[in-house]
């Protein structure tokens, strides 16, 4: 057997962490066992499906390297496979024309409410005869198509992650709706009874997704059943949870992966992180991988039945990892549209010199989009002075020495490091003060604060773009 599986996002929003981790799941599934990944877009909801969700739910698939194998099929191109099985059970009796109206299904509710009891269907309209048919479309009454639940029956399947899972039909709430009714009879197929069709007609083996899902479940193997199609094997991960163990919601802030991506973390550390929200590798000490490598040991035996509390500490740590190792090309290929996001103008500056500033500050970045502010200074043609600064400049000597690395900075034909370090040595030794004080008054000058990056290397970014004078000049006039 071909181990199938699917992801299938619906385009009402965008895509969000838990949709996401369920589509790492299915990926290393898929790989691990040398199978089939699939991507199908749930858009049956034709009032708040958004081509532009769409757009963005593919294009964080692609960004994260979750690439799939067949697809994207698209549930609203496929109405007539849905219509068809539809009708199939109607004809077998399975489903029927249910003329309930709103009213009727309110005050069914109250009355529920009233005695305490769970909201359910009372399946009125189940065995109505040809004539009551006729006369409740003589009233002009609507009607939806509802499958017949047996409240008796028990729904029973092994979980991958749960192991088994028992429920009874009197628990999901009566027969249920399975299309909405239009002119000719059959009109939009609603999505539990859709996701059993598309399943069946991609021949999907298992079905990977969240726990909340459970409910559905029960109901879709009745429709497995009614259908005359063999259930995939079930397995329900674990919810995201807030670190209060609430699950993670737009309350917490940031939820899409296009959000994630903005606030600066590389793909990688992010894929990272969800394959460990809710599955622990073989060697528990390890917590870097690859997609590759986390296929390989990935299996549901290690999956937590427990909800997963996202990290944020945690997921910085392992951003940082993947920065820190990162080659200073592919660093300078992340950075590049950091800083036009952030208006620099990138023109003046070659890509050698780019590179040798994203090597001077890629040690101490976290997420990419710190890079805008440590290299602020390297984009703008004056400093701001902080009050460290200041009073750096204050000190007895400072204005002298500074322009002492001026005077030698004239007779210099060419800057290297090598000459940056004589020169220090040499105003040292002329002005008579100790190393810090040239070391701590040269950095203010060309920074404008006391710390920072390393001195040589930010003064020879600076001397190439011939700013270090002028900051020189700026320090001594203050």
């Amino acid at each position: 057997m071909t181990v199938r599986v699917r992801i299938a996002p619906s385009p009402t929003g965008n895509l969000h962490i838990g949709t996401a981790r369920t589509a790492v799941f299915n990926w290393l599934f898929a790989h691990h066992h040398g199978g089939k990944f699939i991507l199908r877009i749930e858009d049956t909801d034709l009032e708040r499906s958004r081509p532009e969700y769409t757009d963005n739910i593919l294009a964080g698939l692609r960004w994260l390297g979750l690439n799939w194998d067949e697809g994207p099929f698209f549930q609203s191109q496929r109405l007539d496979l849905y219509k068809t099985a539809v009708k199939k059970l109607l004809d077998q009796g399975l489903a029927y024309r249910c003329y309930t109206t709103p009213e009727e299904l309110e005050a069914l509710r109250e009355a529920q409410k009233a005695k305490g009891e769970a909201p359910r269907y009372d399946n009125r309209h189940r065995n109505l005869t040809p004539e009551q048919e006729a006369a409740f479309q003589a009233e002009g009454r609507s009607f939806v198509i509802r499958f017949k639940i047996d409240d008796d029956r028990e729904i029973v399947w092994n979980d991958l992650v749960r192991d088994k899972m028992v429920w009874r039909g009197s628990d999901l709430g009566g027969d249920m709706v399975i299309a909405r009714a239009s002119a000719d009879g059959i009109g939009q197929p609603l999505y539990n009874f859709v996701v059993v069709v598309d399943d069946i007609d991609m021949q999907i083996t298992h079905v990977i997704r969240g726990e909340d899902h459970i409910a559905n479940t029960a109901k879709q193997i009745l429709l497995y059943e009614a259908l005359g199609a063999a259930a995939p094997v079930f397995a329900h991960s674990p919810l995201i949870l807030n670190m209060d163990g609430r699950k993670l919601s737009k309350r917490d802030g940031v939820t899409s992966i296009s959000d994630f991506q903005k606030l600066g973390f590389t793909a990688e550390a992010l894929v990272n992180y969800m394959t460990l929200l809710g599955w622990s590798p073989p060697d528990s000490t390890q917590e870097i991988f690859t997609l590759e490598g986390a296929a390989k040991e990935f299996s549901f035996e290690r999956v937590n039945k427990a909800g997963a509390k996202f990290d944020w500490a945690k997921l910085d740590w392992l951003n940082s990892q993947y920065i820190h190792n990162m080659p200073v090309d592919k660093l300078t290929d992340l950075l590049i549209p950091v800083w036009q996001e952030a208006g620099y103008n990138l023109e003046a500056r070659e890509r050698p010199w780019l590179e040798q500033l994203v090597a001077l500050i890629g040690p101490s970045l976290t997420r990419l989009v710190e890079a805008v502010e440590m290299s602020k200074l390297f984009f703008s043609d004056t400093v701001e002075l902080s009050e460290e600064g200041s009073k750096q400049l204050q000190q007895e000597g400072a204005s002298a020495v500074l322009s002492a690395i001026l005077a030698a900075l004239e007779n210099q034909p060419e800057f290297t490091e090598a000459i940056a370090q004589e020169i220090i040595k040499q105003v040292v030794k002329q002005q008579n003060v100790k190393k810090g004080l040239v070391m701590r008054s040269l950095r203010v000058a060309l920074t404008g604060d006391v710390h920072g990056p390393d001195l040589i290397q930010s003064w020879l970014l600076l001397n190439h773009l011939g700013l270090d004078k002028a900051r020189l000049n700026q320090a001594i006039s203050l």
